[in-house]
């Protein structure tokens, strides 16, 4: 029954959207004794998105993608990128997001390290998260571990435990979270969820927010899915958290549904990391939590309550390094995922260890990537052989000619699908987060991650993607030459529209 429901509302949404755009082009095509006027205006207004377009401070790839269609279809094409293209916010959007960087500075403003390099520096400057020193971190190579982790942390909760997730969906993993949950409500712990609608909507049934919040669990949906045309459908929060009493979280790949786990088969084996913190650092995650719950519930509370409790002492309190915490918002036009990936690939010395499940580059990205292997940079990558979904994988692997050529290893992970977001450089920086190597992470979704600086963890990130890469193959320019000339085609053609995908 639950399988039906859910299904008439994917279908009643996706028809209400076909009907009104449908709806749209009959009407202006139907307007006979004023069309001369309607084409006259469609041109002029699709002129004028262009020069828009032209002038903003978007990546060249995205306005590409975004010219060619309104050139080639004038009449709708200024049309459709208003409704559909970039990220345009509302008076109330504004005044929310300038509150929130106001608190943001505020609950910032005391006991936290000074960054201790420009990489460091920038995060801070760009995303308003600070260092923390003297916080734990531990690599979780897989979602078995992270789950048999995260499960043995929720059942010590006395104060709080804050989640969201992009995906959640029913079995043996939200199932086994979900009664903890429900258990810690009733003991009197503060339980908040947050998830998004487009990641659960295939996942969860209708109105499950409701069903939730029977448990007593307080519950917020992200965005949600209503049948009309509207442009804020691009903008998802695909972030990982989860915060426990305000001294352990977690964030990563990982969501809350049993793929993820390899208690069901899809694409092979899964492969998938996260990264466990205790300490200091976690305040940030909280924070993060907490911006985006006052943001959707328009309300506002002292983040400082949440803080690490000043008597909590986490594993091997002494631990060496930096961690900090960053968060990325569509939102307010800085690149924050894509230039702390940069800053990495730039300042790499002797290798660079990238793995994601999407390989959708820009041109700086490929620059940087090809410049630092020129350079001899061991720059290597890992993606999945099994992809999620093909258009998109066909896209990623017309980019690997040109970053083998320029020295770059390409390898794909053989048993499957690897799901994990993570960079290590030399043994000193590293990146464990939500953030794919592709324009939907990069420039429309809410992304989260930590940034690691000489702790102990990335010797456990590089370790694991050795281990990885014996399961790997690795990719010749042999084996992309031998692509036929129709596969070719496909490829470049998807890789001019890969921004709008």
């Amino acid at each position: 029954m639950r399988k039906k429901v859910l299904y008439n509302r994917i279908i009643f949404i996706g028809v209400s959207i076909a009907l009104q755009a449908a709806i749209l082009i009959l009407t202006i095509i139907n307007f006979e004794s004023l069309y001369i006027y309607f084409y006259t205006f469609s041109v002029l207004l699709s002129i004028s998105v262009v020069i828009f377009i032209v002038n903003n401070k978007s990546n060249p790839a995205y306005k590409i993608a975004w010219i060619i269609p309104i050139l080639l279809f004038p009449v709708f094409g200024g049309l459709f990128y208003l409704l559909f293209g970039g990220n345009r916010l509302s008076a109330k959007d504004r005044r929310n997001l300038r509150n929130s960087n106001i608190i943001l500075k505020e609950s910032f403003k005391e006991g936290f390290e000074e960054a201790p390099n420009n990489q460091s520096k920038y995060i801070l400057g760009s995303s308003l998260y600070p260092p923390y020193k003297d916080t734990y971190s531990e690599y979780l190579p897989s979602g078995e571990v992270k789950f048999e982790k995260m499960v043995e942390e929720l059942k010590k909760a006395r104060k709080f435990i804050f989640l969201e997730y992009f995906i959640i969906q029913e079995g043996k993993m939200w199932d086994t979270v979900l009664n903890i949950l429900a258990q810690k409500v009733k003991e009197g712990v503060d339980v908040r969820l947050i998830y998004d609608d487009f990641g659960c909507v295939t996942k969860l049934p209708y109105k499950y927010n409701k069903m939730i919040e029977a448990l007593g669990i307080k519950c917020l949906v992200f965005n949600p899915l209503i049948p009309l045309l509207y442009v804020r459908l691009n903008n998802r929060d695909h972030r990982k958290i989860l915060v426990i009493d305000g001294h352990t979280a977690f964030t990563g790949g990982i969501n809350l549904a049993d793929e993820y786990i390899n208690e069901v088969e899809r694409f092979g084996h899964w492969k998938d990391t996260a990264i466990m913190l205790k300490g200091p650092g976690v305040f940030s995650f909280t924070v993060m939590f907490l911006s985006m719950w006052n943001y959707l519930s328009n309300t506002f509370e002292d983040y400082k309550k949440y803080r690490c409790p000043e008597d909590y002492i986490p594993p091997f309190c002494q631990e060496p390094g930096y961690v900090q915490p960053y968060a990325d918002s569509p939102l307010d036009n800085e690149l924050v995922s894509e230039n702390v990936y940069m800053n990495i690939i730039n300042e790499a010395k002797k290798y660079v260890y990238i793995t994601t499940p999407y390989l959708i580059l820009d041109n700086e990205m490929m620059t940087a990537l090809s410049l630092a292997a020129k350079k001899g940079v061991d720059v290597r990558i890992i993606t999945p052989f099994i992809p999620d979904k093909p258009f998109i994988h066909a896209v990623s692997r017309a980019h690997y000619q040109t970053l083998i050529e320029a020295g770059v290893k390409i390898y794909e992970y053989v048993p499957g699908f690897i799901h994990a977001k993570t960079f290590v450089s030399d043994d000193t920086y590293g990146v464990v987060g939500t953030i794919n190597l592709d324009y939907r992470s990069l420039y429309l979704h809410f992304e989260c991650a930590a940034w690691l600086y000489k702790t102990s963890s990335l010797i456990q990130i590089r370790d694991d993607f050795a281990l990885t890469l014996q399961k790997c193959h690795e990719i010749s320019l042999a084996d992309c030459r031998r692509s036929n000339i129709f596969t070719r085609i496909i490829q470049a053609f998807l890789r001019l529209f890969a921004p709008l995908m």
